[in-house]
Formats: C-alpha cells, sequence, structure tokens
C-alpha cells in the first residue's frame, strides 16, 4: 500500500487562496464579475426577445450566427456546432431563460458573496459556452476572473455571505472562540 505524501503549499497561493487576508482582494474580483453579470442578466430579463413575449429569439439569432461561422470554418467547431444546432435551437426559448437568470443569479451571488465558488463556476461555464459559440468579447478575461474565484472559494467569499454561510455547511473554517480557524484531515486546527 502506498504512503500518502503531503506537498506544501506555496506561500503564495496559500495566501491567495486560503488565507482571509486577501479575501479584499477576491472582493474587487467579485464585486467585478458580479456587476458585469448582474447587468447582463438584466438586461435579457428585461428583454421581450430573451423571456417575453418573443422569448428565445435572440437565442435562435445567437445560435444563428454561431452556425453561419461554422460553416465558414471559423470560431465555432463542428461539435459545438452540432450540440448548438440540436439541442439549443429546439430550446431556444428554455436557453434564454437558463441564460438571462443564471446570469442575474450568478451576479448576485458574486455580489453578496453567497456560494461564490459555485457562482463563479457557472458564470465560467456561460463565458466558455460563449467563447465555443465564437464570441469573443470580454468573455475571455471573464472566464479568467471566474476560474480564479473557483480556485479561491474558500475565501473568496469572506468578505460577503459565504463567511457565514459556509461554515453552516461543513467547509474548512471553524470557529474557536471569536477567530476561525482551518482543520486538516484529521479534524485537528491548523
Amino acid at each position: 500500500m502506498a504512503k500518502e505524501i503531503n506537498i506544501p503549499e506555496n506561500p503564495v497561493s496559500k495566501f491567495l487562496f486560503s488565507s482571509t487576508k486577501a479575501g479584499w482582494i477576491w472582493l474587487f474580483v467579485r464585486l467585478y464579475l458580479g456587476y458585469a453579470w448582474i447587468t447582463a442578466g438584466w438586461k435579457k430579463v428585461n428583454s421581450d426577445a430573451w423571456v417575453g413575449e418573443n422569448g428565445g429569439a435572440a437565442v435562435k439569432g445567437f445560435v444563428t450566427g454561431a452556425l453561419a461561422k461554422a460553416e465558414e470554418g471559423k470560431d465555432v467547431t463542428g461539435w459545438y456546432a452540432t450540440f448548438l444546432e440540436n439541442m439549443v435551437l429546439p430550446n431556444a426559448k428554455a436557453f434564454a431563460f437558463m441564460v438571462a437568470f443564471g446570469e442575474l443569479l450568478v451576479g448576485i451571488g458574486l455580489i453578496v458573496g453567497l456560494l461564490t465558488g459555485i457562482a463563479a463556476f457557472f458564470g465560467a461555464i456561460m463565458n466558455v459556452s460563449f467563447l465555443f459559440a465564437g464570441t469573443l468579447s470580454t468573455n475571455p478575461l471573464l472566464f479568467i476572473l471566474a476560474t480564479w474565484l473557483v480556485l479561491a472559494w474558500k475565501n473568496a467569499g469572506w468578505y460577503g455571505l459565504d463567511r457565514f454561510a459556509l461554515p453552516l455547511l461543513g467547509t474548512p473554517w471553524t470557529r474557536k472562540g471569536n477567530e476561525f480557524v482551518g482543520q486538516d484531515r484529521n479534524n485537528t486546527s491548523v
């Protein structure tokens, strides 16, 4: 039976992804991303072409443009074009609702710092979906920042609701008096 070897974390990544002192850095990233998502989602939720009487029309137009790019051999791979054509296009209205309200929920989650890692993950999934469909815009930057927030899930919401919610969900923090401490695998304080 092989013995497990624990490799210590380097000081920079330990600070960025585990220290509550780095929470200020992630607060600014969260607010920037949250604002981007909530404004995009709010526009969609209030748009007739997304969730109104003509719900799905915007998605149909977007997918049609992506399929045209795929036919020209530009920016959209064949497997993703197949997904868009056979899954998204026939269900454009459902996807329009998912995108509009998904963007809004990701934005709210990031701004208030609630389930930050999960919110950032779903934001990154949407960014990748837009990138696969051939839309560059701010998606690469938003994807990178969301990925960093996913990596920093333990401390990215420290200055937000995660500070209170994550301990209730059984995450790596426990309260010792007025101080939060991490736990190692043996549930001993570190």
